[in-house]
């Protein structure tokens, strides 16, 4: 070690700085002395990343399909490059229009009314003041979380069933189901039902950090519940509310292919034919993987610059962004 770099680590009472003398280390010697003091938290995280790689990353070499015409017997790469042709077609396709409405009513309003619910309820459950209590309302709001979607579409198909369902039977004779506008509104609301006790759970976490003698100022200022609310509880669980709008925006297009997929009949398919269930007609049904590639491609980049604006527009307005 030279004399400037012996100076270096050591500060103005003449004790060493261990951290300065592993930064004038060589890269190898640093990454050995990490490795070899953290491995045991790098071996908790390695299932983690070989999944993450395995079914993230690795597919991401056939995206060139989207640019390729596929041909079975060439594989993925053997194609004749074609550039922008398939999204062309998509974009030309009498479809395009019709598939991104569905699209951006679908998923815009089960992002706004699953990112409002969670949040009122949490902030409603928080006011409770029985632990016991507390304890019930919460695990009745997210039970349904784990119903299977398959069994979620069948209690849809029962209780709006025109003659005999629970519902259905204020709706007249014809199915609410075959209405291709009620498709997205019985969407929405499904999804915050099913979810919405789930959703909640990480605002009440938040919620739980509050310093207790925040409430006991505001009441002895004489704060109500709703100014409770207003100004100890938003405050607090805004930092959450932002970070996880922002990684929402990144899935905006994301609309759920199983539960639209088995919603879907011949009478609501001009309300309820989304990206997803076009993609699998297109990709799968009708093989037409190139095509199919194209279009799952379109949707990622459309996503991915969602959450790029999201997480801009949060930093500039509230300093919170997730990079």
């Amino acid at each position: 070690m030279s004399g400037k770099q012996a100076a270096a680590v050591v500060d103005e009472n003449g004790v060493v700085d261990n951290n300065a003398v592993r930064r004038s280390w060589p890269l190898s010697k640093r990454l050995g002395w990490h490795f070899r003091r953290y491995w045991e938290l790098w071996l908790m995280a390695l299932p983690a990343m070989v999944f993450v790689a395995l079914f993230a990353y690795v597919p991401m070499y056939g995206i060139q399909l989207a640019f390729r015409e596929f041909v079975p017997a060439k594989g993925l790469t053997g194609g004749a490059w074609v550039g922008f042709k398939y999204f062309i077609q998509f974009f030309t396709s009498p479809m395009f229009a019709s598939t991104m409405i569905n699209t951006f009513k679908v998923s815009l309003g089960t992002l706004v009314l699953g990112f409002i619910a969670p949040i009122v309820l949490a902030l409603l459950i928080n006011q409770i003041g029985s632990t016991r209590i507390k304890g019930f309302v919460q695990t009745i709001t997210y039970m349904p979380h784990f119903i299977s979607t398959v069994v979620m579409v069948a209690m849809l198909n029962i209780f709006l069933t025109p003659s005999t369902g629970l519902l259905g039977r204020f709706f007249g004779a014809q199915s609410v189901l075959d209405n291709a506008d009620a498709i997205a509104p019985i969407y929405w609301i499904s999804e915050v039902w099913q979810h919405c006790g789930w959703n909640a759970i990480i605002y009440l976490a938040a919620l739980s950090s509050v310093d207790l003698s925040l409430y006991e100022a505001a009441k002895m200022d004489g704060a109500g519940r709703l100014q409770l609310i207003r100004h100890v509880d938003l405050p607090a669980i805004m930092p959450t509310c932002v970070i996880l709008l922002i990684m929402n925006m990144g899935s905006v297009l994301n609309v759920g292919f199983e539960k639209v997929w088995l919603m879907q009949n011949a009478m609501n398919m001009p309300g309820s034919e989304v990206i997803s269930t076009y993609t699998y007609k297109i990709g799968i049904q009708s093989f037409q993987f190139s095509y199919g590639t194209a279009i799952g491609l379109f949707n990622t980049v459309i996503n991915f610059a969602f959450l790029i604006l999201a997480n801009w527009i949060s930093k500039r307005v509230s300093d919170t962004s997730i990079f």
